[in-house]
Parts: C-alpha cells; structure tokens; sequence
C-alpha cells in the first residue's frame, strides 16, 4: 500500500470523475481492488489514485475509457506523457500536478509551474492553478488526507516560487503600509506569503512577520509602525473557542487599524467583526483592500 489513504469521495474531488461513475468502472473493467477498514468501508490507495487520474487526463483527450483500462501501466503512462503539459485545461494541469505531488516528482511540478507561469504570468498562474490545485488537496487553508511529506513538498516548491516572485517586485515607497502576521501557534504560510506578493505587486509597503506571532511583540511594533493595515490567517490556531476572544482582541489592540482576517477559523463560520475587522473569504477579496483591483499579467 502507498503512503496514503483515499475515500470515494477523495478520488471524487481530486479526479472530477462522480463517485457513481468511478464504482461503475470499477464493477465493469475491475479496475481497482479497494481494501476495506474494519467497518467495511472502501479505501484506495496511491496507485489508485493515480490510476484515476491518468483515466481522467486521457478521458479528457478524447480516448475512450473501454481502450484506457485495456493498456498496461507503463503504456499508460506513456500516453498521458504524450499530451504533453502545454495543452492540458487548467483542470487536467491540476490532475497533472496532484500526479507530481504524489510521485514527488519535483521535474514536473516544475515543468507545469514554470510552463504556466511563462504564458500567465506569476499572478494568474497562481489564481488559476496552483491556488484551486492547493485548495483542492487542502493545503492552503487545511489539512487533509494527503502523506505529511507529500504536503511538505509541495509547500514548499511552491513557497520557493512565491519568494522568489516577490523578491521580483520592487519595494514601493508611499503605498499603503501592511502588517503580515500569523497567530501564536499558526504555522500554515503559503497563503499569506502569496497574499504578501499580491500587496507588493500592487505597490503596497509590506512587513511580512510569517508564522506564530504572539500579540505583545505586534503591539511594540504596531505602535513604531503605525500600518494602514494588518493581515492574518487562522487555519489551525487560534482554538476554535478561543477565535472570538481573539478577534475581539486585534480589534481593540489595533484599533486605529484595519485588521483583515481569513483562513477555515473565520471563513464561513458566524464571527463577530468589529468595525475595524473584515473577514476576506478569498484572495480575489484582498484585491479591494490593495486600492488596485486589476490582476497583473
């Protein structure tokens, strides 16, 4: 068995092919042979996973699903390879990438990357793949069911692509000044870090302070700074009976500021904002707050 373990519903999500169908195929063609858990519920391993996903590729490309389950692995393979990552939809680049992940296959995480980024654009490359393909294997905001190192990987080939975009950008003098933190205990900063590349490639100031941030060492710095704003994401920390307190916490710390806050402990769920608190449900919320809306190639 792979590194991993994957329901119905996990092979679902990540291939786009329906669960009813993936069962259908499964009786039909004998595709996989799940194991079962205790209580008799399906499981799938890597190599499913991965099965499903080249099915999905060529699926896409026109080949009949009777002729993909007829070929060997290796011919498989061979066939998705032939594709070729230039002509892949945005969808297939996904599916492509979550093969990559799994594989830990830092050659063509990169190929992709760097492919999309070349005919995009950083920004657009990020908002159109590697954000939904992290929203879809959980990592930006959460974590799921993928293998730690699977995760690690990808954070931080990704992490690497986001510094180095930034570093690209030049630091602006008089734009508005952004506080970048996370809570004490948070470590999840993918998103913020693209969220600091997005303020700098709008000609915002920004001070990226990065992960488990106690409040005291803000307030010193809050008090010599004086931003415009401030910026945090809560995924893991606060605990979820604490979030309120905290919130209400920033909000009279930093009141001469507006505090923006995001991530699966605030999103969605029925927070109290202050006045000077505003919860972005997505990046795309962020453009309005950074006083230029426009996505740059």
């Amino acid at each position: 068995m792979g590194m991993s373990v994957y329901s119905i519903k996990d092979l679902e999500h990540l291939s786009g092919i329906k669960a009813h169908t993936i069962r259908i195929w499964e009786q039909r063609y004998d595709l996989f042979s799940p194991q079962r858990t205790a209580t008799n519920i399906r499981y799938y391993s890597d190599e499913d996973l991965k099965l499903i996903l080249n099915i999905a590729l060529l699926k896409n490309h026109g080949i009949k699903i009777s002729k993909i389950v007829a070929m060997p692995t290796d011919l498989l393979q061979a066939e998705v390879k032939k594709i070729g990552f230039e002509k892949l939809t945005y969808e297939d680049q996904i599916s492509a990438l979550t093969l990559a992940m799994i594989d830990l296959d830092e050659n063509s995480f990169s190929k992709i990357l760097n492919l999309n980024i070349e005919q995009l654009g950083f920004e657009e490359s990020m908002m159109k793949i590697i954000y939904p393909f992290m929203r879809k294997i959980g990592i930006l905001w959460l974590t799921n069911a993928i293998n730690p190192a699977q995760e690690h990987f990808i954070s931080h080939l990704v992490r690497q692509k986001v510094i180095s975009a930034t570093d690209r950008e030049n630091v602006s003098e008089d734009g508005p000044l952004y506080l970048l933190f996370l809570p004490e205990g948070e470590l999840h900063e993918l998103g913020l870090l693209f969220a600091n590349y997005i303020l700098r490639a709008r000609g915002c100031r920004t001070i990226f302070f990065g992960q488990t941030v106690p409040l005291n060492a803000l307030e010193e710095v809050y008090h010599k700074l004086m931003p415009d704003y401030m910026l945090t994401a809560m995924t893991t920390a606060p605990e979820t009976s604490e979030v309120q307190t905290y919130v209400n916490r920033l909000s009279s710390k930093f009141k001469d500021c507006q505090v923006l806050i995001t991530g699966s402990r605030v999103v969605g769920q029925d927070i109290k904002t202050p006045a000077n608190i505003s919860i972005l449900n997505q990046f795309e919320d962020l453009l309005k707050f950074s006083g230029n809306p426009s996505i740059k190639a």
